[in-house]
């Protein structure tokens, strides 16, 4: 597996998103996910990325057990916080100074460790400036907490304003085959900043792979049923992309999502994908795509496919953003 620069922080050039690790689609096994986890470094695969808002902080103990088991110097561990759910249920983000601290001192605990590799605000917090909570994130930084200060879902202007306030290591925003937004100014003002990107969502919440057959297959209590892209009209619109992403992908001797993943690590050597499962066996498979080269005429009929906007329904719903941690 080689190895990919986020803003100096070196780390393995596909990385592993444990969102579903604790129930979001549906009530993952806590001994397969936990299989998983151990599995990822010895193919080489060490950027592990969670959020105090996965399971409720379920996540970040299921990745602590895991810390404790392989060994903490196997993994660089990217974590979150700031978003949360009201006391009447609304959604609702926090990027107070005192906030911060207190998040981070529970994730560090959760977690078993003594430093974070990755610490981002998971949703910036419009109440106030980011300066002020970057600036909290700076002096985690200072007092040896964390290494790195990450955001995710910020735009530009708001990039710029971190970044002029502590260096930015990394910016994670969804990015996908269907879903290409960033490509516009988030990316760019990146790579103008020198600030890594890191893609979540690159198997597009699983429709990419091809293994869903219908709405209807998903399980009950799957968060995806809610999504507009995985809906009616919208899902056979979105399913015939995928009939031609499984040609191409044969074409490639590859699995659709294999060619999913190689196309986001195609993009450049500063974007660094991180798949999500909590399967050993998807791992496995996932981590192959890293070796994968696509030819140039599959590249070009990526691009005719999946141009920008293609996909039908948003990505998500503002309503489900605290639920998924997005």
């Amino acid at each position: 597996m080689k190895r990919r620069n986020l803003g100096g922080l070196q780390v393995s050039s596909l990385g592993l998103g444990c969102m579903s690790m604790t129930p979001i689609y549906g009530d993952p096994d806590p001994l397969s996910a936990f299989e998983t986890l151990i599995r990822a470094p010895e193919l080489g695969i060490d950027l592990i990325d969670t959020s105090d808002a996965y399971g409720k902080g379920r996540n970040e103990a299921l990745v602590g057990k895991a810390l404790a088991k392989a060994g903490r110097h196997r993994y660089v561990v990217a974590t979150k916080f700031g978003n949360l759910r009201n006391p009447d249920g609304s959604p609702g983000v926090n990027g107070r100074p005192e906030y911060v601290a207190q998040a981070c001192e529970a994730s560090l605990k959760r977690l078993g460790i003594e430093t974070i590799d990755l610490y981002y605000q998971h949703r910036v917090d419009p109440s106030l400036p980011i300066e002020e909570t970057v600036g909290a994130m700076a002096r985690l930084v200072a007092q040896g907490k964390v290494r790195f200060l990450g955001l995710s879902e910020a735009a530009p202007q708001t990039i710029r304003r971190a970044h002029a306030t502590h260096p930015i290591a990394a910016l994670q925003t969804e990015y996908s085959l269907w879903t290409r937004e960033v490509e516009a100014e988030i990316l760019p003002t990146c790579r103008e900043l020198g600030i890594g990107f890191v893609a979540y969502g690159p198997l597009g919440r699983g429709f990419l792979t091809g293994a869903i057959a219908s709405e209807a297959a998903l399980p009950a209590g799957d968060i995806r049923r809610e999504m507009p892209r995985f809906q009616g009209e919208n899902f056979a619109h979105n399913a015939a992309l995928v009939d031609q992403l499984k040609h191409l992908a044969g074409v490639e001797r590859c699995t659709p999502a294999q060619l999913s993943i190689a196309w986001v690590m195609s993009r450049g050597d500063d974007v660094v994908p991180i798949a999500g499962t909590s399967r050993r066996s998807r791992l496995e498979e996932n981590a192959a795509a890293a070796g994968l080269r696509i030819s140039a005429a599959t590249l070009r009929a990526l691009e005719e496919l999946f141009t920008p906007g293609v996909a039908r329904g948003a990505r998500t719903v503002p309503n489900l953003l605290p639920r998924l941690g997005l």
